[in-house]
């Protein structure tokens, strides 16, 4: 089992050099990875380039790295440079988030999610791989473009600095069936949000054409307290921030999620409370059982106990976020490594 630290994305404020500082802890402790998140304002990749300039060895991922945030070769072009500039440590998540954002805050389509991360993973594959021009005939990522406006004189291109790794790992976030198994078939690994250790059963068919090597990284909130109820706290908030109101009511993939792991009645309750600005009610009407299924929570000694639930999983490396700095992370390397 490795381990990996989660930076996710910034709130209001930058973190200046704290996120540089936990880096470099998870680094020595013997992590294997550190990861960065984008929403709607810090991008992926640059915080990642300067935490590797002050880092050596840690892989650097992106999870997620939003499609609609930039063309297919935009983005392969940033994760050929940041693998070169660290020498290889760039593992590139992407995901394609939400209507919500990819129409409010990108300003494009969501139709068609599937085909879109097919014809995405496809063309950044071209550009790493550096066989021949880049060239793509779907309707999503025409390349050269001959749609309304274009001039008519664009021709294929092929990268002109050659990559470093032709085979840079690419994870996928996904959360439907069919995406997830969609993943096992284009990608190297797969970002899970929410997973459930406890109930392998749930990802069975979806998992069961994965290849050998396949890497399944799971987001794990690790919450260290005496008292159970207050370690499960900062998740319920987390739960009823992203199945409350983080998608349209129609359209929020983390409450179908919720829906599928077997609590579709909480879900819906707490969609409701959350969107009639109910917050505190949408947090309290988060299952304790299902907070604790899909986090690390209470006395160290109990996760200590729970990991094993953990390690026993198709889970090949846990991507830890949450509170308590440096001392988390000590805590979960000796529990772990």
């Amino acid at each position: 089992m490795k381990l990996g630290l989660q930076l996710g994305y910034w709130g209001s404020d930058a973190p200046a050099d704290g996120h540089v500082g936990l880096a470099r802890e998870a680094e020595a402790l013997g992590f294997d990875s550190v990861w960065m998140a984008e929403s709607w304002g810090n991008d992926v990749f640059t915080p990642l380039a300067w935490i590797g300039a002050q880092t050596t060895k840690i892989k650097l991922g992106t999870a997620l790295a939003q499609l609609s945030a930039r063309a297919p070769t935009a983005c392969a072009m940033a994760a050929l440079t940041l693998d070169r500039l660290s020498g290889g440590r760039m593992i590139l998540g992407l995901g394609v988030s939400g209507p919500q954002v990819v129409e409010g805050w990108y300003g494009q389509p969501f139709e068609k999610p599937l085909a879109r991360t097919r014809a995405y993973v496809d063309i950044v594959r071209q550009v790493l791989r550096r066989e021949g021009p880049v060239t793509h005939a779907g309707p999503h990522y025409p390349l050269p473009y001959r749609g309304a406006g274009a001039i008519g004189v664009g021709k294929p291109l092929r990268a002109n600095t050659h990559p470093l790794r032709p085979d840079l790992p690419i994870y996928l976030g996904a959360e439907g069936p069919k995406n997830v198994m969609q993943t096992t078939h284009i990608a190297d690994g797969w970002l899970p949000l929410y997973f459930n250790p406890f109930r392998p059963e749930l990802y069975a068919d979806q998992l069961k054409d994965a290849k050998p090597g396949f890497e399944i990284a799971p987001m794990v909130m690790v919450n260290m307290a005496d008292d159970l109820q207050e370690a499960l706290l900062p998740a319920k908030r987390a739960l009823a921030f992203y199945v409350g109101g983080m998608g349209a009511q129609e359209h929020n993939f983390h409450k179908n999620l919720m829906a599928r792991m077997g609590y579709e009645a909480a879900a819906s309750r707490i969609q409701a409370l959350f969107m009639a600005g109910q917050r505190d009610e949408a947090v309290m009407a988060v299952p304790d059982r299902f907070a604790d299924e899909i986090t690390l929570s209470g006395p160290q000694a109990r996760i200590k106990d729970r990991f094993q639930a953990w390690r026993a999983s198709p889970a090949t490396t846990l991507l830890l976020m949450g509170a308590g700095g440096p001392g988390m992370l000590r805590a979960m390397a000796e529990i772990a490594l």
